[in-house]
């Protein structure tokens, strides 16, 4: 079993930047492939990106395409999400999740442990 914690959100002014972390404890995150979701209040949990076990492969929604990427570091068991160029839509609790399985994947239900999210608000 593993344990995630995100971090690095915050207030930012569109056009900002931020980087979110997930630090994972318990079984490594190596084993496992991550993703990054996001839910704004009244709408469902959204897809932002994954990255596989190993690394090699990375999948993001095009909504973020261009401004968002997914990255790990598996020597700090952490899984990065940089996010550019950020916009009011991008507003959101934003949650980590991990998968017991190589590849990454776009459905919630794919994913087996999740984080108790950080909240990003872009303003205007």
């Amino acid at each position: 079993q593993v344990q995630l914690v995100e971090s690095g959100g915050g207030l930012v002014q569109a056009g900002g930047s931020l980087r979110l972390s997930c630090a994972a404890s318990g079984r490594t995150s190596s084993n496992y492939a991550m993703g990054w979701f996001r839910q704004a209040p009244g709408k469902e949990r959204e897809f932002v990106a994954a990255i596989s076990r190993s690394g090699g492969s990375t999948v993001s929604a095009d909504s973020v395409k261009g401004r968002f990427t997914i990255s790990r570091e598996y020597a700090k068991n952490t899984v990065y999400l940089q996010m550019n160029s950020l916009k009011p839509e991008d507003t959101a609790v934003y949650y980590c999740a991990a998968r017991d399985a190589r590849n990454a994947a776009t459905g919630p239900s794919q994913y087996d442990y999740w984080g108790q999210g950080t909240q990003v608000t872009v303003s205007s």
